[in-house]
């Protein structure tokens, strides 16, 4: 299993337990991924840590201090 995290700027858009597809994105030197619809996204990503598995699985939601909430995503790999 592999865990990684996403920033999400609105309440009440995804739940725990929800299992989600995220959409891979490129940058020079590394990767991004996005819970669909845009609902979240991940912190760049470096390239030989890249994402095998497009769907997970929310474990955990956090509020954030700043603005926002953090998700927690497992993926099956």
């Amino acid at each position: 299993m592999r865990v990684l995290e996403f920033k999400m700027e609105r309440a009440g858009l995804v739940k725990v337990g929800d299992v989600v597809q995220v959409t891979e994105g490129s940058l020079p030197s590394s990767w991004y991924y996005m819970i669909e619809p845009a609902v979240a996204m991940s912190a760049n990503i470096p390239l030989f840590e890249r994402l095998k598995s497009k769907e997970g699985k929310i474990i955990d939601i956090r509020e954030s201090d700043d603005v926002g909430f953090y998700l927690s995503v497992e993926f099956d790999e």
